[in-house]
């Protein structure tokens, strides 16, 4: 850990100099992406030159980067619909909600057990699951998306810190929908998850994909890199080696197509594009096309996991 001082604030920030993969020593200089949503920073992502893991450097530690969530807009937390992106994030959610809880069923061949949802947000899914009929725990770092449940759905949303408490083999299902690349303690984090999800459990995560159409499309542009909120950026080569490195096996590569028109919108609107919405929706449409001839350039991908 660093210290640096910008704008007259001393910042604790993340340095890596070992890759949390492979154990690399060799970062190469990949993007240099700008912070849109909050702060109009910019931050080096690097590539691990042996097994190509891409990294945010030099990101606000956990305990500094709470700053840079706190807008009225980021979304996840506040459950905003202002503005016509927040609203298609929403119709998306509502769809995919449905679509999660079927994915769910089919990869655990459940109808109910114990579920762990990590990184839940505002609760939807976790909500939608409970209606379901399945014991569901769920975990949010932010108190206002914690709150935020309780009043809308009656759900008692654990703090971060509850992880390590589970007892082993708790959980049927972990999910984390769009949350690893949040996650400081990457290698804890796989550590965690194998302890509390039982051996014929199944660990479903979802993670923006740096090799899809949109991502090669926009370069350091693309709206999903959200740094320095995003440290890690997970090809799905890497997802792979991840999950065989932690004592688990990749069972389903799932393709998220949708992802890829909020996200290109959003990529627009911050380039300052005219019509950002059309545009956003025109690559949305060739990122669908090239994600049904190659799912691995799908702009987001799920990835279920199996014990070995």
């Amino acid at each position: 850990m660093l210290f640096c001082s910008k704008l007259g604030f001393i910042v604790d920030i993340l340095k890596i100099d070992t890759c949390p993969l492979c154990g690399g020593q060799q970062l190469e200089h990949a993007l240099t992406c700008t912070d849109h949503y909050a702060s109009g920073e910019t931050f080096e992502v690097v590539r691990c030159a042996h097994c190509g893991f891409l990294m945010t450097q030099n990101a606000p530690v956990e305990a500094k980067i709470g700053r840079y969530y706190e807008t009225p807009d980021y979304i996840s937390h506040s459950d905003t619909q202002k503005g016509m992106m927040n609203r298609v994030y929403h119709w998306v959610r509502q769809f995919m909600l449905s679509r999660k809880a079927s994915l769910v069923k089919q990869a655990s061949k459940m109808s109910t057990g114990t579920l762990l949802d990590y990184g839940t947000g505002t609760g939807y899914f976790a909500n939608a699951m409970a209606q379901k009929q399945w014991t569901v725990k769920a975990i949010e770092k932010s108190p206002q998306a914690r709150a935020f449940a309780k009043e809308r759905f009656g759900l008692d949303v654990d703090a971060e810190t509850a992880l390590p408490l589970y007892e082993p083999q708790a959980f049927d299902v972990i999910t984390l929908w769009h949350v690893l690349e949040h996650v400081e303690h990457l290698n804890e984090m796989w550590e965690t998850l194998h302890k509390i999800l039982k051996d014929r459990g199944v660990l479903i995560m979802a993670v923006p994909n740096p090799d899809s159409y949109d991502a090669q499309k926009y370069g350091e542009w693309w709206a999903a890199y959200d740094v320095p909120r995003h440290l890690w950026h997970f090809r799905p080569s890497v997802m792979q080696q991840f999950g065989a490195k932690h004592g688990f096996i990749l069972e389903e590569r799932i393709p998220m197509p949708f992802d890829a028109f909020y996200v290109s919108m959003l990529t627009e609107k911050y380039k300052g594009s005219k019509y950002s919405f059309i545009k956003g929706m025109l690559t949305g449409t060739c990122a669908w096309f090239s994600a049904l001839g190659k799912k691995e350039r799908s702009s987001s991908m799920i990835y279920v996991f199996r014990k070995k």
